[in-house]
């Protein structure tokens, strides 16, 4: 029944001529798949006077339940949030309880664990958050909570889908959309050795770990990283690996 509920809804979306029918449109279709609560997010990048906005500092679209954002502020748990951090790598969809278990032996474990408690008392039991990518990396992304719900696979698409719709037609039509197409500067190639370290900097090593696989320096790998986020326009190296997967450079 969702999946042709969210194929009508993504329709619908591209035909919506103002973002407040975008909006109605989009709430309308995540309660008739059971979700009570979301949020549509804009990302906003790092600001040294700000280093941890709160998530919805820049949402397009949400509704959250009475009094949680004014809880998670005070409490700062926009600084161990769980489903924030491990949205800062993903590349795919994830349920809540995937973050959780990314960060199981973290030294944040206990006061995480302690925000989901309080989000469960306030009727976030559980949740998707379903990313979104542009061309330098992530976005913002759509996170959907409520009563445990199991989505198909095919459910899953189809909502990623219905997250990339969404935001891109909000933004449309209140015409910022320009501002996130930058092209990227035309394409330098990669030489062979930033394409091995690049490589290995996708399966996790640490710069350590590649100069000792490489038999170079430390610094010469920290040289070469510098090299591959210049080219690739990348803030930090989980960016260069998620544009470089992004453009094809790894598989």
């Amino acid at each position: 029944m969702n999946i042709n509920s969210l194929i009508q809804l993504l329709i619908i979306l591209e035909e919506c001529s103002n973002p407040e029918v975008v909006v109605t449109e989009l709430e309308q279709g995540i309660h008739g798949c059971g979700f009570d609560y979301y949020g549509l997010l804009r990302h906003v990048p790092q600001n040294p006077a700000q280093p941890n906005p709160e998530p919805w500092a820049a949402a397009l679209a949400g509704r959250w339940p009475e009094q949680w954002p004014q809880i998670y502020t005070a409490k700062k748990y926009v600084l161990i949030d769980p489903m924030v951090r491990y949205l800062a790598h993903a590349q795919r969809p994830f349920r809540w309880r995937d973050s959780m278990a990314a960060f199981s032996k973290d030294g944040q474990q206990r006061r995480m664990e302690q925000m989901m408690v309080d989000a469960f008392g306030h009727g976030l039991e559980d949740g998707y958050i379903f990313p979104i990518h542009g061309r330098n990396g992530i976005l913002g992304s759509l996170n959907l909570a409520g009563k445990p719900i199991e989505l198909s696979p095919v459910e899953i698409a189809l909502f990623e889908a219905v997250a990339r719709k969404a935001f891109w037609r909000l933004l449309d039509l209140k015409g910022e959309v320009q501002a996130l197409e930058t092209v990227l500067p035309a394409e330098t190639p990669l030489t062979r050795r930033e394409m091995e370290i690049l490589h290995y900097l996708a399966e996790g090593m640490t710069s350590m770990e590649i100069s000792k696989m490489l038999k170079i320096s430390n610094h010469t790998v920290d040289w070469y990283m510098n090299g591959l986020q210049d080219k690739l326009k990348a803030k930090n190296r989980q960016q260069v690996v998620a544009l470089a997967f992004r453009h094809g450079l790894i598989s």
